[in-house]
């Protein structure tokens, strides 16, 4: 009789490892999550959802690539599911009345919440018209981009400055929460695909109290250094030899008698085609010393004593190739001002304004009000714990033990779950409204419809 098979790798006492590698073009589990959403999806315009796909694509794969907004969702219903779906910031495009482009970057799930106008942008596609050899669509959306922000902090900052040093500290976190932290000792350099570059650009003067940053984002591509154009189309075919599409890359030499005459080059065979010769632009990217990934030879112990005796130690010297490093822009661009710093989710203490500022006497007396606000909530949150305990006391007397579960799953939700009136004071609408009173116009628009609706169809069937 056959022995029968012990589950070990989804059961209990199962050896699986507590991290497990990502796959190809997914984000880890510990690696942070975010979403793109347009608020008001049908009113920002068709330039608005582009650039919020191009946003999706700068922050793959660590995004809801596939995310559908509809006209009737409210941001209460996004920030209901982050904690399910482990989402941990929130990037979110709006239009105001007057025309003006908004995004927010709202760090889940009590804040701060950064607001920016977005003075002007690029989209991926117009970026790809102005390129003689636009990149992409390719492997580099696989993994995370590489960040790097240029001129965040300031030396001469302060506590008391038109834009203070705490602020800019909390700028550079709120974006390096954004991606997946690095070590440069075991981070492989072929994961290292594409680079987000957000520069600050300078004050004009110490009165400037502007806060503007320029979003930049593109592909790292190699080529080999000191290596002509010819010889880098032949090596470039020949990797196409294995590949099952053949088409493009491979040079055309049915027209030559001999190699020489395509490596040659010139009208008469005359000189070397190089870089320099060749009548293309010259190169001056930087250029970097790597490990070659071309496979080794591992030599038996009886070659490695025979070199040892003749003293050639080529052998054990590590193979370094040059290449040549060059960026290629992808898109979007933006160029984004900051206007505001919330304490909470898109709610809550303004920490800083761009045109608002108050004296201390003000500062004072916000503070009291906040203070008076969170007294009150924290007492109607002790209210609302005693009334749940009351209810199951009441319900364990009555003997009601079959609606006895779900009854406290429910009263669990109402307690600590998004639907607690700690959360309704959060959400208040007159604080955070994604589609403000249009949206509640289209809404009373919609019920009345249904009773109009309702009212033919009940005198047709009176009749």
């Amino acid at each position: 009789m056959a022995k029968s098979r012990t589950k070990k790798r989804t059961h209990v006492g199962a050896n699986n490892p507590k991290h497990k590698a990502p796959l190809v073009g997914r984000s880890a589990v510990q690696d942070p999550k975010s979403m793109v959403i347009r608020i008001g999806a049908g009113e920002v315009g068709s330039s608005i959802s582009q650039l919020a796909k191009d946003v999706r694509q700068v922050m793959e794969p660590g995004t809801a690539s596939r995310l559908r907004e509809r006209r009737a969702n409210r941001l209460r219903d996004y920030v209901t599911m982050t904690g399910p779906l482990g989402v941990t910031h929130l990037l979110l495009f709006s239009r105001s009345d007057s025309g003006n482009t908004n995004l927010r970057i709202a760090t889940t799930p009590r804040g701060p919440t950064l607001h920016f106008r977005v003075e002007k942008y690029s989209l991926c596609k117009d970026v790809r018209k102005a390129q003689r050899h636009p990149k992409g669509g390719g492997k580099e959306y696989i993994t995370p981009p590489l960040l790097i922000m240029n001129n965040i902090s300031t030396s001469g900052a302060d506590a008391n400055s038109k834009v203070p040093k705490h602020l800019e500290s909390l700028t550079t976190t709120v974006f390096q929460s954004l991606f997946p932290r690095i070590n440069p000792q075991t981070t492989p350099l072929k994961s290292i695909r594409r680079v987000l570059l957000l520069n600050r650009e300078p004050a004009k003067d110490k009165d400037d109290g502007s806060f503007v940053l320029n979003f930049r984002h593109y592909a790292i591509s190699t080529k080999p250094a000191g290596v002509s154009k010819p010889l880098r189309r032949l090596d470039a075919a020949e990797k196409l030899f294995g590949a099952k599409n053949r088409k493009g890359g491979v040079p055309n030499l049915g027209k030559l008698e001999d190699i020489s005459e395509y490596m040659i080059g010139g009208e008469n065979g005359e000189g070397y085609m190089t870089d320099g010769t060749s009548g293309s632009e010259m190169d001056t990217d930087a250029e970097v010393e790597v490990l070659e990934d071309a496979p080794r030879k591992v030599l038996s112990s009886k070659a490695r004593a025979a070199r040892a005796e003749n003293g050639d130690k080529t052998a054990d010297d590590e193979r370094v190739e040059r290449r040549r490093v060059t960026l290629v822009e992808l898109g979007p661009r933006m160029k984004l001002r900051m206007t505001k710093v919330e304490e909470g989710l898109c709610s809550g203490k303004t920490m800083w304004h761009e045109h608002i500022h108050k004296s201390r006497e003000e500062i004072k007396d916000l503070e009291k009000r906040w203070d008076q606000r969170r007294q009150e909530k924290e007492a109607r949150r002790k209210e609302q714990k005693a009334n749940v305990e009351k209810k199951q006391k009441e319900r364990a007397a009555s003997g009601a033990k079959s609606n006895k579960d779900g009854d406290d799953e429910d009263d669990d939700v109402e307690m600590d779950g998004n639907n607690s009136d700690l959360f309704d004071e959060m959400m208040e609408e007159d604080e955070m409204d994604s589609e403000g009173l249009a949206g509640d116009a289209e809404e009373a628009l919609g019920e009345q419809m249904d009773d109009d609706e309702w009212e033919d169809e009940r005198e047709e069937i009176a009749g």
